[in-house]
């Protein structure tokens, strides 16, 4: 009997092709988020960043992606601290970048 599925190699064995897969994949998701400020916001980020981000960075921004949009729009417009508990080095970069271009809230 012949089994079809593939085995997802860990992400520093990704070869060159799969790592542009998963670029691609995840400029795809950064930018159909569902609303226009997350779009922008995220979907900015990631075409900025994707195009050098290694195996573990991208793992850590598909991680990003997994958090809802309330919880991040919140952080990224500094309407809310972001975590200690929830802070990875990406989400730290993106919520750093909007911070640095002057998204959210004055306070």
């Amino acid at each position: 009997m012949q089994h079809n599925s593939t085995i997802a190699l860990p992400p520093e064995q990704d070869s060159e092709d799969q790592l542009d897969l998963r670029r691609r994949r995840l400029l795809f998701r950064a930018l159909h988020r569902g609303t226009f400020e997350t779009d922008a916001l995220i979907g900015g980020f990631v075409e900025t960043n994707v195009a050098s981000m290694n195996a573990a960075e991208l793992a850590d921004m598909e991680a990003v992606l997994e958090i809802p949009d309330p919880d991040l729009t919140d952080w990224l417009f500094g309407r809310l601290p972001l975590p200690v508990e929830r802070e990875t080095p990406m989400l730290r970069r993106m919520v750093d970048a909007c911070r640095a271009k002057g998204v959210g809230i004055a306070g």
